[in-house]
């Protein structure tokens, strides 16, 4: 995907969502993970390109996070809809982003590892993938916890539970199970674009 189109449809989902979101706090605290994402692939984009694929997985998840933000992860309506039709109690777009949560660093981790030579062996290599994406789901997890401390009025907003009491240990295994389809689903298709990066350099 092109510089120039990525950051037309970052700009375009960052302006809706920040357009009179159902919590500004909320919104902040959703919305900033992306917006650290944004700094960091700008100032790494001339010495360490990524490839198109993680590029637009980093977008979709932006994007999951925008729209979180945005309605708060308990209210997203197209979600809202799906449990009126499935007959559910409660709103799973925040599954949608722990999933993410999972299967987007996986890739991040996965291109990090094998064009720095960090790890032998693709055994070991998707061990530490697993592990890694399970730690920044568990770490994001305790900064929910944290802002639920801090701050009483945004705590339930942020936390997005919905009344589940294994919601925390629910959000870390879709994180997981993210990671793992990520890696078995397009561990293929991603070496092919690695071959293309190592071979202009």
């Amino acid at each position: 995907m092109r510089t120039a189109l990525w950051l037309t449809l970052y700009l375009l989902v960052f302006a809706w969502s920040a357009w009179q979101p159902a919590d500004r706090v909320i919104w902040v605290l959703e919305v900033l993970p992306a917006i650290v994402a944004l700094l960091i692939l700008a100032l790494t984009r001339r010495r360490f390109p990524l490839t198109p694929m993680v590029y637009l997985l980093l977008l979709s998840h932006c994007v999951i996070l925008m729209v979180g933000g945005h309605y708060t992860y308990a209210e997203v309506p197209l979600f809202d809809s799906l449990r009126e039709l499935t007959g559910g109690t409660r709103n799973n777009f925040d599954k949608l982003g722990h999933f993410a949560q999972g299967f987007v660093p996986a890739l991040v981790a996965r291109e990090l590892i094998i064009r720095l030579q960090l790890i032998n062996g693709v055994a070991w290599r998707n061990f530490f993938i697993l592990c890694f994406c399970l730690a920044v789901s568990a770490f994001y997890e305790l900064i929910e916890w944290w802002v639920a401390l801090l701050s009483e009025e945004a705590a339930e907003s942020f936390l997005g539970t919905q009344g589940y009491v294994w919601d925390t240990q629910s959000d870390m295994a879709w994180a997981l199970f993210g990671a793992a389809l990520a890696l078995l689903l397009l561990g293929r298709q991603h070496d092919r674009q690695l071959n293309l990066i190592n071979s202009k350099t």
